[in-house]
């Protein structure tokens, strides 16, 4: 298993909803993962620790012995709270994980491009239920649902201060059902009931199109699976072969994915030097370099981001601000900027585990922090982000009004660029 950059993940736990009931990382999460490292064993647990397994061991006697509620004592459920609690205790929010088998499983699809159910990340943020990134093409998507959305029930059951295990198992099911949510929009105050039918996902990560009445460009990169950056060097290559003269790099709503792949698309666009820094907890810095041999280290460039780009999206945005090779537009990233390394147990869940964590190459905090773009622009309350299936047949009139101010302030600085 390659390493992978979630939030990537990314992410206090972003999970992708999927048909299968997990509760951690649905399928999408990031970029900062590591192949699973081997269980172990109880003999090389710290003897200090022992103490507090004794009272772990006195609590877990005394719920057994002694709750009212005799069927709701059950084993597994309370290992793997306890497990989950640990993990959050350290508080690296939505990033260090624990994760059930079944969500380990879920995550490998969604490496490999497919899987099942809505098709939105969520993580946790103040005991609230966050949609992170609804995915391209999804049904979360076309239902509307927006980053930064609050599910506040499913299927009239209020979820508020659900474990975000709990939320999945609730909102995921088979491909073909129906499932109802109460969305709260915090940027309105408005909420809405969306009944979604969930169904089989295909991510298709790399597309473009040419922006009407340009030369320029509009790629978009939904995710980093396994592949992504030899589908964009294959659309580079079309673009150029197009005549088009300029870009925008749209890794809005991307969570991440594969650290090699995310790596490889930077290099895309950059002659030379490091695309990121790799800090580990002792203080050690590993430059990781830019690949040689990339397509388009000098094409104009602007690159759109947002609260819902994260992990390996962020790997790339910071590398390209950094190199002063394109201005960021949008809003300031997640902030999902550590290694995360998956430590196996013995039932087949696993522990994800920061153990180091991304600089940007000028020295430049990730982790908690974000990359923050050089030009702000937010999207209006309703707005929908504006991807190049959706431009397909538009004219110049018609982009011009949309509500993508994102995207058009990246054409105008684009245009400026190519006019001065």
């Amino acid at each position: 298993m390659r390493p992978i950059a979630t939030g990537a993940k990314l992410i206090g736990l972003i999970i992708s909803v999927m048909a299968v009931v997990s509760g951690a990382t649905i399928g999408g999460v990031m970029l900062d993962r590591l192949v699973l490292a081997d269980f172990v064993p109880a003999k090389y647990l710290q003897k200090a620790a022992q103490p507090d397994f004794k009272l772990i061991s006195e609590a877990w006697n005394i719920i057994s012995k002694r709750y009212v509620d005799h069927q709701a004592v059950q084993s597994q459920k309370l290992t793997y709270s306890a497990i989950s609690g640990m993990v959050n205790a350290l508080g690296d929010t939505g990033h260090s994980t624990f994760l059930s088998p079944d969500m380990l499983s879920i995550e490998s699809h969604f490496l490999q491009g497919n899987f099942s159910g809505i098709g939105a990340q969520i993580k946790v943020k103040d005991g609230h239920i966050v949609i992170l990134a609804p995915m391209d093409g999804s049904p979360a998507q076309h239902a509307g649902l927006q980053t930064g959305d609050i599910i506040l029930r499913v299927n009239g059951e209020d979820i508020t201060g659900l474990p975000v295990e709990d939320a999945v198992t609730r909102i995921a099911g088979k491909p073909g059902t129906s499932v109802t949510l109460t969305i709260l929009n915090p940027r309105s105050g408005q909420s809405r009931e969306v009944t979604i039918v969930r169904a089989e996902i295909t991510v298709q990560n790399v597309r473009w199109q040419r922006l009407p009445g340009s030369k320029t460009a509009h790629m978009r990169i939904a995710g980093f699976s396994q592949g992504v950056a030899e589908e964009v060097r294959k659309a580079l290559t079309e673009i150029r072969n197009k005549g088009l003269t300029a870009l925008i790099l749209d890794v809005r709503d991307n969570p991440g994915g594969v650290f090699d792949e995310a790596i490889g698309v930077a290099s895309q666009f950059l002659s030379g030097g490091n695309v990121v820094l790799e800090k580990n907890g002792e203080g050690d810095v590993k430059p990781v370099p830019v690949k040689p041999g990339g397509l388009a280290p000098g094409i104009p460039l602007v690159v759109l981001i947002n609260g819902g780009s994260a992990s390996g999206s962020e790997i790339v945005a910071g590398a390209l601000k950094d190199a002063s090779r394109g201005k960021l537009v949008g809003e300031k990233t997640f902030g999902a900027g550590t290694l995360l390394q998956g430590f196996g147990l013995s039932d087949g869940s696993a522990i994800l585990l920061a153990i180091a964590e991304w600089i940007t190459p000028a020295g430049h905090i990730i982790w908690h922090k974000g990359v923050t773009p050089d030009v702000e622009v937010s999207l209006p309350a309703a707005a929908i982000p504006l991807y190049p299936d959706r431009e397909k047949g538009m004219n110049p009139a018609q982009l011009q009004a949309s509500e993508d101010t994102q995207l058009l302030r990246a054409l105008e600085l684009l245009d400026h660029l190519e006019k001065g």
